[in-house]
């Protein structure tokens, strides 16, 4: 029975320890910092900007889809809601409010209320100036478990407007011919899953100074 006494307690913490691990994030959840791509699960194409400005609605930078997966100005950065709020490597909650700043111009994905020029859905837009914009630049990350992990389908919604940032196959012409529209939508639905892709992804017990790159 003595022994039986001393058993218990060790038994009681190894559950103890196997019900926290259920709670700690995965090695492959997504970190603040990281830089990578986004694919959308409905149509195959990756989030993509460049400097060509809209013709219509607000005239700021385009966002668009492409299908290459080698294109660098498909690459974002994962950003916090403001400064200090998303420390590099931190794992991204699902329900967490973050920024994604296109790597290559410095602009952050944005949308308001301009029609998008295609399927007059919400405009959506690159804005700001190396990192910095507006509130108009938060997105919320929709997921189904703890944190928002690389191989899971997610969706952004944004803060401000309440729409899911989108692609539904419209294409453009001259001078960006191929690609697709991109734009907010109300309604949560299958053209509104994205995937994290090729990228830089940062671990959350690697020094600052280094990066594991996928």
């Amino acid at each position: 029975m003595r022994g039986g006494r001393h058993l218990l307690p060790l038994l009681l913490l190894a559950v103890l320890r196997g019900m926290c691990h259920g709670r700690e994030p995965a090695p492959g959840a997504v970190t603040c910092g990281s830089v990578l791509k986004l694919l959308n699960t409905r149509h195959s194409v990756r989030l993509h900007s460049h400097e060509v400005k809209y013709g219509s609605g607000s005239g700021q930078q385009s966002v668009t889809g492409v299908e290459a997966s080698d294109d660098a100005n498909s690459y974002w950065r994962i950003r916090g809601k403001s400064d200090g709020s998303c420390q590099r490597g931190t794992p991204v909650k699902c329900g967490q409010a973050i920024r994604l700043t296109h790597v290559n111009t410095g602009k952050n994905l944005h949308t308001h209320h301009f029609p998008s020029p295609l399927s007059n859905n919400q405009e959506v837009s690159a804005f700001g100036d190396d990192g910095e914009g507006d509130d108009l630049d938060i997105w919320i990350v929709q997921c189904s478990g703890t944190y928002w992990e690389r191989e899971d389908a997610v969706r952004f919604k944004h803060v401000g407007t309440e729409v899911f940032l989108s692609i539904t196959g419209e294409q453009y012409g001259h001078p960006i011919r191929g690609q697709r529209e991109v734009h907010g939508m109300p309604a949560a639905n299958h053209h509104n899953y994205w995937k994290a892709m090729e990228g830089v992804f940062i671990k959350p017990s690697m020094d600052p100074a280094r990066h594991d790159e996928l």
